[in-house]
């Protein structure tokens, strides 16, 4: 029940936090002014994550649930970007600041043995930035984190750990208040300083969990696996094609449909579907035998793998393609 609540009660103060910021005083605070590279034509504030994590950290709190090893980390995140949002960080302090909270995290929590530190580590960080990279359509991460931590917070209630289900439904509820705004046609985003500590939150949630035996390794990987394939494929051909992978660019998956006629509404639907079957796909296999799951796994993985060639085949043929 508990987590029910804590679900219900963040998202009643993300919906009411988020409104003031796109509608009150600090509006315009920091603005997302539409470029060559943006997928929207008006200027938006881009607040929306302070909202979503000060209503899902509260949340945790007031309930006594949350790991603080994530918690922490994942608050100080959003405090730092937001800065960032602001005024602007480089990216050597950008990256010393996601490498450190994973390892306050990884340290704190004991997760893995310690051979696997390293990849787990990369692993964060990399799930970290990969939420900031899909955050360019509207409803997209806001929908992916109400699924993909709603998920988190049944596997972790139904395994009795209180305090993991309660912290992720924090957050999707969060989500959920925020997506009210965030929809197509969006009134706000979610802005660095809820991006970042989301994809934080989504790998080091998951990596816990993990280690406490509620769920096996793979159960994050296809949870999230809509955001992983699209942002490790397009980061893959980006690095083939010698492209800077840190600057800006519209060749993402999600974009790339947009730029072919989708609108936002279309694809934040179509998304929503696909993450919700892999969501529930992981859930109904999180107990069966090794043998199965990879099955299972390698078949989503597949599926997925084909959507992104089918997408691929149609911008070649695009006439919008190379703009």
């Amino acid at each position: 029940m508990m987590p029910w609540i804590a679900a219900l009660l963040a998202a009643l103060l993300s919906a009411g936090l988020v409104r003031l910021l796109w509608s009150g005083p600090l509006a315009d605070l920091v603005v997302d002014i539409p470029n060559d590279r943006s997928l929207h034509v008006r200027p938006t504030p881009r607040t929306g994550g302070l909202g979503l994590m000060v209503a899902a950290m509260g949340t945790a709190l007031l309930l006594g649930g949350g790991p603080a090893s994530i918690i922490l980390p994942a608050t100080v995140l959003a405090a730092l970007f937001l800065a960032d949002d602001v005024g602007g960080l480089s990216v050597t302090t950008r990256f010393a600041a996601q490498f450190a909270a994973a390892i306050v995290f990884l340290l704190w929590s004991g997760a893995g043995p310690f051979w696997l530190l390293p990849l787990l580590l990369v692993g964060i960080v990399w799930s970290t930035n990969l939420y900031n990279f899909m955050d360019g359509s509207n409803g997209l991460a806001g929908g992916m984190a109400v699924v993909g931590f709603g998920a988190y917070a049944i596997a972790a209630g139904s395994a009795g750990a209180t305090d993991i289900a309660i912290l992720s439904a924090a957050v999707a509820g969060a989500a959920a208040g925020f997506l009210l705004w965030n929809f197509d046609p969006a009134r706000i985003f979610l802005g660095d300083a809820g991006s970042i500590p989301l994809g934080f939150m989504a790998a080091a949630i998951g990596v816990l969990g993990w280690q406490r035996g509620l769920w096996p390794f793979w159960f994050p990987i296809l949870v999230f696996a809509v955001f992983i394939v699209d942002s490790g494929l397009t980061l893959a051909k980006r690095l083939i094609h010698r492209e800077n992978p840190f600057k800006a660019h519209r060749s993402h998956y999600y974009q790339r449909l947009i730029r072919m006629g989708w609108s936002h509404r279309r694809l934040a639907l179509s998304a929503y579907a696909l993450m919700l079957a892999t969501a529930a796909t992981a859930l109904a296999a999180r107990t069966a035998s090794p043998l199965t799951a990879t099955f299972v796994l390698a078949l989503w993985v597949a599926g997925i793998l084909a959507i992104s060639v089918l997408v691929d085949r149609r911008w070649r043929a695009s006439p919008v393609r190379g703009t």
